[in-house]
């Protein structure tokens, strides 16, 4: 399991140059990759419609794993002056360039930590958002349960990330590139699993599929 985080880190610290670029189809090839390969699902949108699920005036605590570089967030949390919010990241490199975004910020404390061991007691927060990085984790039980243990009863785990079974080239992508290459790691839900697995802790108030992505709202039972 090291051996995985570690290939994570580096395939992580290789990317960090274009990592901003893919996400947000800011180059022309980038929007190639993802017209070709993602069916064209555009991530701004779906992280617009994901962040839409924390309201303006959430005044609690917040917990973000993995900020990654803060490409998407960094303008919601401007919004939120009065909620307190943790930012977590696995990778130093997506942490240096969330917290250059992020450095006016005063509600916001960004923390190197794994995922699989939540360095927070039972109960801390209130709402667990975790955008484009479940497919990534290399102990997504471990994640599952920890995103589970920390956030508070009636709390909101908002989350977006690759499903596999919706596309055979999005799928073959995964599998042959992205996996290989360490930015993705296996095993991957399918929709429905993901789905039977959330129901069985969680109350599914958004639960949205797009192309191979999934976005949803669950509510902590």
């Amino acid at each position: 399991m090291l051996k995985e985080y570690d290939e994570i880190k580096s395939s992580y610290k290789k990317s960090r140059d274009i990592y901003d670029d893919v996400l947000t189809k800011g180059k022309w090839w980038s929007k190639l990759y993802i017209r070709l390969f993602w069916s064209n699902v555009d991530d701004n949108e779906i992280a617009e419609k994901v962040l839409s699920y924390i309201p303006d005036e959430f005044s609690g605590r917040l917990l973000d794993v993995p900020v990654g570089t803060a490409v998407f967030t960094h303008k919601k949390y401007t919004a939120l002056k009065n909620a307190d919010i943790t930012c977590l990241d696995y990778s130093d490199d997506m942490l240096s360039k969330a917290r250059e975004r992020m450095k006016r910020l005063e509600n916001v404390n960004l923390v190197h930590g794994d995922v699989g061991q939540l360095p927070y007691k039972n109960e801390s927060f209130d709402t667990v958002l975790s955008m484009n990085g479940f497919h990534a984790f290399p102990d997504k039980k471990a994640a599952f349960r920890e995103t589970y243990r920390v956030l508070k009863k009636g709390g909101s785990f908002i989350a977006c990330f690759y499903i596999k079974g919706e596309s055979k080239i999005t799928d073959s992508l995964v599998r042959y590139f992205l996996a290989k290459k360490g930015w993705f790691t296996p095993p991957f839900d399918t929709a429905d699993k993901l789905k039977k697995r959330l129901q069985k802790a969680y109350d599914l108030t958004y639960f949205n599929v797009e192309g191979s992505m999934v976005y949803f709202c669950a509510v902590k039972q």
